[in-house]
């Protein structure tokens, strides 16, 4: 990759080398990619690659040794997987040099045995300070290179030193100062991420529970673009919900004040969401959709958690409730909602003001899936359920500090949205169901020492009356 690289054109995309450069890649690829964190394949084979893009955004020049760094998206092909027999898309961004420093030998990927980099070594950008500087460069001064767009909402300071996040799962974050944050999303999608999305729509309400974006960047490969990252501004000296509770119940503190508070500021989101994006009611077959769905992932849940098997008639009866009131006629109301909201989603300020984050929703459901509208009582449920598992962290297990915090929660909903969810007693009893059959499942699977935390959580619900 020399000044003008494989596209044949400085910080172009395309071209002679790039039918090249993937097979030349691949190789490492194979060993490296399935290491990564986000790689969402984890357990099946890859059998294959190709490439969707690839673009120079800093051609290496091997007058200064370094670094170029390469963006690329790639398709791993994993048939063993029928529900992505396209493959899943990666977004990478890839360093280049001819040698790579010592402080960045953790982050090397490997050497290029042949293609347009042979003799090369490739590594993780996202390392290297002047890779992820340059990144912040490409927003400060936005517009387009090959596919790629970036867009910027406000001025962006200059010169401040990136570091990495070593907190993410299914994506990568860089902060730079204590001024940004960039999230890059690694499995990327066509349509508008719900992360850029909803704080988008947010920003527009002038609801500040939400960091509202400063610039972000996609990709136009398909009819719509992908959503390749985010920059926000960074909470300094925020801590998380989670954390924040665990430290209560360490200290025997009560956390009510702190989870009356999340109450409001989840209320406060989801009123400025109805009032930014349509609200659908949902009707008898919407409903009769969302339901089977539900007996859906419980059967599967079922049929591979065995100590579930007892309870599934006490469950169905809780799925069984709402199909009937939707016979009925009842309906309910549907909007965007957060899709993924737990302590670990929330934020305090140093001045005790909560915020929300990451409004991508679940990572393992389909896009068009996380933007459709759904009932306002499915963040509910799921904070609610994260109270239960922060007092399950404490031994002995403490089920009055959740009941406490739950209650407080609700109250605080209601007061900021004047509709108790606790109002919608079938329909909160349904989500709360249908997530911890999800947590039953998913810590059989990877936490067995964990599996207690649900179904603690599946005994109660299977024998509540509503």
């Amino acid at each position: 990759m020399g000044p003008t690289g494989p596209s044949g054109g400085a910080g172009g995309s395309g071209g002679a080398g790039s039918a090249a450069l993937l097979p030349s890649l691949a190789p490492l690829l194979h060993e490296w990619l399935p290491r990564q964190r986000w790689f969402a394949g984890k357990g099946r084979p890859v059998t294959g690659f190709s490439l969707v893009a690839a673009t120079e955004i800093l051609p290496l020049d091997p007058a200064v040794a370094g670094p170029g760094l390469l963006h690329l998206l790639v398709r791993a092909h994993q048939p063993s997987r029928p529900a992505t027999s396209h493959g899943d898309c990666y977004q990478l961004l890839l360093g280049v040099r001819s040698s790579l420093p010592p402080p960045l030998a953790a982050a090397r990927i490997g050497q290029v045995a042949d293609g347009p980099l042979a003799g090369l070594t490739l590594y993780e950008g996202l390392h290297d300070p002047r890779v992820a500087g340059l990144l912040l460069e490409r927003f400060r001064n936005p517009g387009s290179l090959g596919p790629l767009r970036f867009e910027r909402a406000a001025p962006i300071e200059a010169g401040l030193a990136p570091r990495v996040l070593d907190t993410e799962q299914s994506n990568s974050s860089l902060v730079y100062g204590d001024a940004y944050i960039l999230k890059i999303f690694r499995r990327v999608f066509p349509g508008t991420n719900p992360d850029l999305e909803l704080p988008l729509a947010l920003g527009r309400e002038g609801c500040g529970r939400v960091p509202s974006p400063v610039a972000w960047f996609e990709a136009a490969t398909t009819p719509e673009p992908l959503t390749l990252g985010v920059l926000q501004p960074f909470l300094r000296g925020a801590r998380d919900g989670w954390q924040l509770a665990l430290a209560a119940l360490d200290a025997g503190a009560d956390f009510v004040p702190e989870a009356r508070a999340l109450g409001r500021a989840t209320a406060e989101v989801h009123t400025a969401l109805a009032v930014a994006l349509p609200t659908p009611a949902l009707l008898r077959s919407q409903t009769r959709d969302l339901v089977t769905a539900m007996v859906g992932r419980l059967e599967s849940a079922a049929q591979a958690v065995p100590a579930l098997v007892p309870y599934v008639p006490g469950l169905r009866a809780a799925f069984d409730a709402v199909t009937a009131l939707g016979h009925e006629g009842r309906g309910w109301a549907a909007q965007r909602v957060h899709g993924d909201l737990h302590l670990g989603q929330t934020l305090r300020g140093e001045d005790g003001f909560w915020s929300l984050i990451d409004f991508e929703g679940e990572p393992s459901k389909p896009l068009p899936e996380r933007r459709g509208p759904q009932p306002p009582v499915r963040d509910v449920a799921g904070m609610l359920r994260s109270f239960d598992y922060a007092a399950r962290t404490h031994r002995p297990w403490s089920p009055e500090w959740a009941a406490r915090c739950r209650t407080a929660y609700c109250e605080g909903y209601a007061a900021a949205s004047g509709t108790d969810p606790r109002g919608e007693p079938e329909l909160l009893r349904a989500h709360e169901t249908d997530k911890a059959v999800y947590e039953v499942l998913y810590e059989a699977r990877h936490r067995p020492d964990w599996l207690p935390v649900p179904m603690a959580a599946i005994h109660r619900l299977a024998t509540a009356t509503a």
